[in-house]
C-alpha cells in the first residue's frame, strides 16, 4: 500500500527581492505584485494580482514550478473588507473578521499546472453573466463598470462556440476576467480566472469604434483548453499552448464576423512572423534554448497558428476538429508534446 506523507511549509514570501528576469515582454518575474500599496499615487488603485508563467509562482507559493506538474489548490486571502478578490476555482466562504479585514476562501478541485495558479483584490465592480448555469464574470475598476458588457460581454457566445468546435464543454467550475494596473504584459490565461491588462479598460467613446481587445478575449478563452485543460510538457512544445491560441482568434473571427475577417486576422498575424526574417531559422519545437522566455515568440504564436490553419484547410474542417477533441482526450492524464497532436490529426 502506498504511504502519503503530510508536509507543511511555514514561509514568508519575498517577491520584491526576487531578481530574476522575465521575457521582453516581462521585465521581471516576482510572481507577485502589489500595485500602490499605501495608496500614496492619488490616480492609481490599489491592486494585488500575480503573473506565474513561466515559473514565478514559486515565489509566492512552494511548488515545483514547471508546465509537466499539475494540482489542486487552496487559497486563503485575508484582506481589507472593501476590497474584492479573485482567484481559481470556485469561492466556498467569506468570513468577517474584528480587525475590519475579510477572509475568503478559494478551491479549485481540478488539478492544473502551478504556473496558472492566481490570486487578485482590488476595488472591483463584478459584472456577472452565465453560461450553462456556470458564472461568467467580469471584475473591472469601477469606472469601467458600465461598460464591462460592451468589453467582455461576448464571452458566453465564446465559450459556447470554443465547446461546441472542440467537441469538449468548458472543463472548469466558473470562467472570470479581471484587469489589472501596471501589468507586465497583455492578458494571462490563470485557470478560471484571466488577468488582462488594463488597456482592456476602453471607454464608452472608444468602444464606438468596436472593441480592441476581442482578439486577446478570444485568445485567453482557449488556452482554457490549449494549455489549461491540457498542457504542454515543457517550453520547449510551448506551441501546443500557443499557435492553438492565436489560431483561435482566426476561428472566432471567422465565426462571428465572416470568412473574410477571419481571413484578415490570419493574414496580419501571419505578416508580423514573415517581418521578421530571423524567425525562419527557429524550429517550432526547440529543445535548446538561452532561456525559457525565448520560445515565447513570433514563432510559437502565428507562425504555429498559420501552420494549424493551413492543416485544416489539408485535412477539411471535420477531420480537424475531430482531432483536436482526440488530443483534448483525456483530460489530466496528459502531458503531451508536439508528437501527440501530429498523431492525433493522422488517426
Amino acid at each position: 500500500m502506498a504511504k502519503h506523507n503530510t508536509v507543511f511549509i511555514d514561509y514568508t514570501a519575498k517577491p520584491n527581492e526576487v531578481e530574476v528576469k522575465g521575457s521582453a515582454a516581462i521585465n521581471d518575474a516576482k510572481g507577485l505584485y502589489f500595485i500602490n500599496p499605501k495608496g500614496e499615487e492619488k490616480d492609481k488603485p490599489t491592486q494585488v494580482w500575480t503573473q506565474g508563467e513561466t515559473e514565478a509562482t514559486s515565489v509566492w507559493c512552494p511548488t515545483i514550478d514547471k508546465p509537466n506538474q499539475k494540482t489542486t489548490d487552496e487559497i486563503y486571502m485575508t484582506v481589507p473588507a472593501k476590497y474584492v478578490t479573485l482567484s481559481n476555482g470556485k469561492l466556498m466562504s467569506q468570513k468577517k473578521n474584528t480587525d475590519g479585514t475579510r477572509t475568503d476562501y478559494w478551491k479549485m478541485d481540478l488539478p492544473h499546472a502551478p504556473y496558472l495558479f492566481f490570486m487578485g483584490v482590488g476595488d472591483y465592480a463584478i459584472i456577472k453573466d452565465s453560461w450553462k448555469g456556470k458564472e461568467v464574470s467580469y471584475y473591472v475598476e469601477k469606472d469601467y463598470a458600465s461598460v464591462a458588457r460592451k468589453i467582455f460581454g461576448l464571452t458566453p457566445e465564446m465559450i459556447d462556440f470554443y465547446s461546441k468546435a472542440t467537441g469538449v464543454d468548458y472543463p472548469w467550475a466558473k470562467y472570470s476576467q479581471i484587469t489589472g494596473q501596471d501589468y507586465v504584459s497583455g492578458a494571462m490565461e490563470n485557470t478560471t480566472a484571466t488577468l488582462h491588462s488594463d488597456a482592456s479598460q476602453q471607454d464608452a467613446r472608444e468602444l464606438t469604434d468596436g472593441n480592441g481587445w476581442e482578439s486577446v478575449i478570444a485568445h485567453e478563452l482557449f488556452h482554457q483548453w490549449f494549455g489549461d485543460y491540457v498542457t504542454t510538457e515543457s517550453w520547449s512544445n510551448i506551441t501546443l499552448n500557443e499557435s492553438f491560441a492565436d489560431y483561435s482568434e482566426t476561428l472566432w473571427f471567422e465565426y462571428k464576423h465572416g470568412k473574410d475577417a477571419g481571413d484578415e486576422h490570419i493574414f496580419q498575424n501571419r505578416q508580423s512572423y514573415l517581418s521578421s526574417p530571423g524567425n525562419a531559422k527557429k524550429d517550432l519545437v526547440r529543445f535548446y534554448y538561452s532561456d525559457k522566455e525565448d520560445v515565447f515568440d513570433q514563432v510559437s504564436y502565428p507562425k504555429g497558428g498559420a501552420i494549424l490553419h493551413m492543416l485544416r484547410n489539408y485535412v477539411g474542417d471535420s477531420a480537424f476538429f475531430k482531432a483536436l477533441n482526440l488530443y483534448l482526450t483525456p483530460i489530466n492524464s496528459n502531458r503531451p508534446e508536439a508528437q501527440q497532436l501530429r498523431l492525433a490529426l493522422k488517426r
